[in-house]
This record gives structure tokens, sequence and C-alpha cells, in this order.
């Protein structure tokens, strides 16, 4: 006997000894699943315990859901009843796999007469985008050789460069290009015994998002994925950690269960499933704030949308964003808008790291709010405007300088940080080594020549020159800088600022400062031919001239001055000496590790008379933002213009010469970044990466 009844949302069929219910719509409604709840109510009151569940209408389910799924089958189960699951959606089979569920309520598929069981036997990774757990505890390397992804040569050169290199077997067969990271992060989680999973929306549940604070899950890599009862769902790509787990479970006060998926991918999602964020909670103080504008004037002309950066959420985002930017060590602010994503990043030590994705239409008022900050024209978003901030926070002042540029979806600001705090002005404190700084201290004890200090932008080289300035002053002498723009203010010292708006260009200011009878003259760069010229002939005619220039090395910056026109033998008799430098990253103090270089690193570098050498590498850690690295140091070159140098450049010597002749001296770059790896203060990766070696 057939029976049925229905509602806008479920229809309820009687047939034979079953119940079909078919719900129509998603399980993540209030309504729709108090309708089921009562459907089951009724079934259970007029004894129908056999219950089939067809969830080929319900595109998605979140974790409340699930929990009342195995709710109804935990009430059916002492009645001697039971609840299946009829055709589920590949997105609620795959669901049901990464959270364990498919090994507690049966699916089948009533049209094909085929029981989908578990999901977890074979074939199941041709069906969805979840691989299930399978093949525990066996040889990754076998996995891989068991899906044809790998030959069994290559499994035993892999095992080779392991052994030698220290490294983990997936990056060297990723980086071998012999498998792609969801091959490799596949059979990873095959031999863990944890579900692979390709993240997609509608595989997460806002809600078990909201259990972990965003910065949080961002600096963990992780997404929470559902939760159901106390077991909390995540997605990872190291599922073995140990600390996260215990980080995470002390959060939530749930019970973690981990499953694979891409780093890239989690972190994608991990915008979509925090978009209703307006900003981070954490992130803005509620309370009072230390941060003050100094000497801010506040327009009269807001529009509509201006108004909203007035309002104190906004105030409190800005005052938040930059006191933590100041506070992590930042040297810049990004502000940046594309299609459908605003964003916020910090860089850090050269790097730049997402720490915040504020709500689209909230991101004009941002904007708003920090010209207002910089006295710029808030109505202007057409052409560029530049300016300054200036703010007092932690009991010290600093400077902020504001560039705005309009682009296709909006402007973009950068925020450069001036932190007196942080600067270095000591010439002791430079980080250089005890040969290096000893030459540059005898390079500025001369009383006359050209010292020229050269590097890629944010190399350090202003930096360099504001340590030796400070270290030269003295009442007795007159030290003149020319600069764009004045950076640091230093007492007993005449700075001067570029301004090419008026025609006030470094060629002409030096012009005029060599008729105030400078002893010292510190030019911000050499840009042009007639800056090049009036510097050498002002250290020929008895000044010492300081300056930059952007050059890779020490050797180039002779090329480049005589490319500039200037004759060999006026350079040859003007230059005292030439510092190259690069800024490279340090290992964080919180979380360094030691461990023993292996022997084909040791050969490589000739290592091989100073036998067991120990290298140091930051595991990752809150305070380096899992980078494994915190602070910078910068590692040097000189070039000493002695008298066979000079002989070199008035013959014209080519670049390779002249390297040959520094090396000779015992300075190199690369030697002195070695030299740091050695000593524990940075990695091998960092001077390799900067293209140093020949």
């Amino acid at each position: 006997m057939d029976d049925s009844d229905s509602t806008d949302t479920l229809v309820r069929t009687r047939v034979g000894a079953y119940t079909y219910l078919a719900p129509c719509g998603t399980l993540t409604e209030t309504h729709l699943l108090d309708a089921l709840d009562r459907a089951v109510a009724s079934c259970i009151e007029a004894r129908e315990t056999r219950l089939i569940l067809d969830m080929s209408q319900v595109p998605a389910i979140y974790g409340e859901g699930l929990e009342r799924l195995l709710g109804y089958r935990n009430r059916l189960r002492p009645l001697g009843g039971w609840l299946r699951l009829n055709a589920p959606t590949p997105l609620i089979r795959d669901i049901l796999i990464i959270t364990g569920l498919d090994r507690q309520l049966e699916m089948f598929d009533a049209q094909s007469g085929t029981g989908l069981g578990s999901a977890s036997g074979s074939g199941s990774e041709e069906l969805s985008d979840v691989i299930p757990a399978s093949s525990p505890g066996r040889r990754f390397g076998d996995i891989l050789i068991d899906r044809k992804l790998i030959t069994e040569a290559q499994m035993e050169e892999a095992v080779r460069l392991q052994h030698q290199l220290g490294l983990r077997m997936g990056r060297i067969l990723v980086e071998k290009g012999w498998v792609n990271e969801i091959q490799m992060l596949s059979a990873l989680a095959g031999q863990l015994g944890v579900p692979f999973v390709n993240l997609r929306p509608g595989l997460y549940d806002p809600a078990a998002a909201a259990l972990v604070p965003i910065t949080t899950a961002r600096r963990l890599e992780v997404l929470p994925l559902f939760r159901i009862g106390n077991d909390l769902t995540l997605a990872t790509t190291e599922p073995q950690s140990i600390p996260v787990a215990d980080e995470i479970e002390q959060i939530t006060g749930c019970r973690t269960r981990w499953v694979m998926a891409v780093q890239e991918v989690i972190q994608k999602i991990l915008f979509d499933a925090y978009a209703e964020e307006t900003y981070l909670p954490n992130l803005i103080d509620s309370g009072e704030s230390d941060l003050e504008i100094i000497q801010n004037r506040i327009p009269d002309d807001y529009t509509r949308i201006d108004e909203l950066a007035g309002g104190s959420p906004v105030v409190n985002l800005v005052n938040s964003l930059i006191q933590r930017a100041i506070h992590d060590g930042a040297s810049d602010i990004h502000l940046e808008m594309s299609r459908n994503k605003a964003r916020v990043r910090f860089r850090i030590d050269s790097l730049l790291y997402e720490v915040m994705n504020p709500r689209l239409d909230l991101y004009p008022a941002l904007v708003s709010r920090l010209k207002v900050m910089a006295n710029l024209d808030i109505a202007e978003r057409r052409l560029p405007q530049d300016g300054r901030i200036q703010v007092a926070t932690a009991g010290r002042t600093v400077d902020l300088r504001f560039s705005s540029l309009p682009g296709i979806y909006g402007e973009k600001i950068v925020l450069r940080i001036l932190d007196k705090a942080h600067s270095i002005l000591d010439i002791n404190k430079l980080g250089m080594s005890t040969a290096n700084l000893a030459s540059y201290k005898h390079l500025l004890s001369r009383p006359h020549g050209l010292i020229l200090v050269t590097g890629p932008t944010g190399s350090g080289k202003t930096t360099t020159l504001y340590a030796a300035i400070d270290h030269l002053k003295s009442i007795e002498k007159n030290i003149v800088t020319i600069e764009d723009p004045v950076e640091y203010q230093i007492d007993i010292i005449n700075q001067n600022q570029v301004n090419d708006a008026i025609g006030l260009t470094f060629a002409k200011l030096l012009r005029h400062v060599l008729r105030q009878d400078p002893d010292i003259v510190m030019v911000g760069e050499i840009r042009d031919r007639q800056t090049a010229e009036i510097a050498v002939q002002s250290a020929l005619t008895g000044h010492l001239v300081l300056s930059t220039l952007h050059t890779n090395d020490a050797p180039s910056a002779v090329a480049r001055l005589a490319d500039m026109g200037i004759e060999p033998y006026l350079l040859s008799s003007a230059l005292a000496g030439v510092i190259a430098q690069r800024l490279v990253r340090k290992v964080c103090p919180e979380c360094r590790a030691r461990f023993q270089a292996p022997p084909e690193v040791i050969t490589r570098y000739g290592w091989e008379e100073k036998g067991r050498v120990m290298l140091h590498r930051g595991r990752g850690c809150k305070a380096c933002y899992d980078s494994g690295y915190k602070g910078r140091v910068a590692i040097h070159e000189i070039l000493v213009n002695d008298r066979t140098l000079q002989r070199m450049i008035v013959s014209g010597a080519s670049y390779d010469e002249l390297d040959l002749h520094m090396k000779s001296k015992g300075s190199w770059l690369f030697a002195d970044g070695m030299d740091r790896v050695l000593d524990g203060m940075t990695t091998i990766e960092e001077i390799s990466c900067i293209a140093l070696q020949d």
C-alpha cells in the first residue's frame, strides 16, 4: 500500500515497509531542518522506522544538518529501524567522506540499484573531489609507484637525494617535476590515513570557520570545515603537526579531525569563508587607542562615501592597522582592490604578508580616512597623490609616507613607515664583519674622496650612509646632505631636500652646497651625468663625498660611472672606495632549530676542513608569520681604491678583471653571506636566492 504526504519543503511517501522523505532545498536552513524533524518524529510515532532520505534535491548541508541526521539514526536504531541516504549529490557525498560520516550513514542509489557504502572503495577517486583515506602505514614511495606516478628508478634517486639534502621526499619529487603537488599530497594523505580534499565552495560550514579567528587560521594555514558534536574537521597540509592541533583544540575545545588540501587553495578559500567579516575582530581594539595623529586638519568637503571614513569602526580599523604594522616591524602597508576582493598586506623583511580582507564597500572609506590623515583631497580619485602622516604611538613619533595610485578597480594605497626607533644610526650596529667594518671606518677617515654605497632598491644603502654621517658628525665639521626625501633628521647636520617641481635637482643643490664651505657632503643618489661630474670634482677639490648608486655589486659601480661619461683618469683619483650590500633575512630566534649540514652541502661550499658543520633554520612560528625568519642583516663587499685599482681604472679594465681584483683582497658578497650562514644568523637558501654566486 502506498501513501504519500507533502508540503512545500518536504515530500513524505510510504512504499510498502519503507518511508521515503524527500527534502526540497538546502539543509542549511532552519525551517527545512525543523520540517524534517517533525516528519521523522511523525514517522516514529506511526511506527515507521525504516526511513530512506532522498538527498537528490539537497544541494548543500552544514554541520547542524549533519548532526540531525546522526540523531535520526540514533533514535531509529533502538526501535529496530534504520536511516539510509538515497542518491546524495557529489558534494553531499564528499562532505560525508571528509567528516567521517560515510562510515555511520549508509548511502545508496535506488535508481541504479547500487550501494554507495562508505564511498571509500575503489574508483572513488574518479567520482568526486575527495580521495578517501586509504593505505595507512604504507610507504609514501610505494603508493606513488602503485599509482604509476613515478618509476622505481625515480624513487631510488629521490631516496638518495633525501639522505644527502635532508629534504622531504615529497618536496624533492615536486621540484624534480616527477609529480605535481596534488598528486604528492594525495599520496601523502593515503599514507597518513586521512582524506585528500580538492576544496571548493560548499565544502565548508561558515559556522565552523567562525570557531577559529581568521588570523589564527591564516597563520596556521588551516581551514575549519565542519563541526559535528565535539569533532571539528579542518583542512591542512600538515595533519601530523601536534602544536597546530593543540592550539586549535585549546581555542575551540573540540577534537580535531584532519583532511589534506593544497596550501594555495586553503588560502584562497579562507577569504571566501571569512568574507562576511567587515574587519578582523582581534585587530581592532574597541578600547582607547594610544595612536595620535599629529597636525591633522580634516577637510570640510565630505561626500557620502567619505562620511563613512569618519565613523568609529573605520577610524579604529585604520588606527589599529597602523599600530599593528609598527608593532610587527613592517616597512610598508599596502591597501589594494581587485575585481572581487580587497586586501591589506604588510611588507615585513622584504616579503608581503596578507593580514586582512576588508569588505569591498568599506574599502573607499579606508582610502578616504587615510587621505584625511594625510591632508589630501579626498574627492580626487583620478590622479596619484603623495602626502605625509605623522603619528605618535607607544611613546614615539612615526612618519608615514602616503602614496596613492589610481587603478581600474580603485586606488592602491602604499604607506611607507619611517620608524626612527628602529633606525640604525650607529656604524657599529650595521652588522658588518670585523674586517669590513675596519675597512669602512678607514675609508671614512680619509679627508677627501668619493665613497659610494651600491645595491638594489631596498638594500639598506641610505641606512649605511646615515650611519656614516652620524659617525662623522662633529661641531668642528660642516656636514651637508642632499636628499630626496629627508628621511631622518640628525642634529648639527645641514639637511636639504630635492624639489624637482621647482627645478631644485640634485645637481643644482650640489652646486650651491659647494659654496657653503662644506667638509663632508652626502648626496642621496647619483642619478645622472651632471650629478656624477660635480660629485667627482668635489672629491678632487678636497671634499669627502658620500653617495649611493644602483648597481648589483662594487665592480659594477666603476663601469657605471664610466658609462655616465666620467673620465677614467678623474675617477681613478677621486674614488676612495665602493661598498656593495644586500639585506638577507635572519633566522627567527623564537623557533630556530640546529641541524647538521649534509655531506653534499659541505662539499659544494668547501667546508671539508671545518669537520662537523652545524647550521640553523627556523621552523616557523607566530612571531615570524610562520616564515622561519625575523629581522634582516646586511652582507657587504668593499672595493678599496688602492694603487693597483687606480692603474686598472685608467687602463679601462673589464668588469671581470675588477671583480677578480676585489676577490683577491678577500671581500666578496657571497663569501660574507656564507660566513653569516656558518654563524647561524641566516640560511643557505637566503644567500643563494639573491644569485650572488657565479
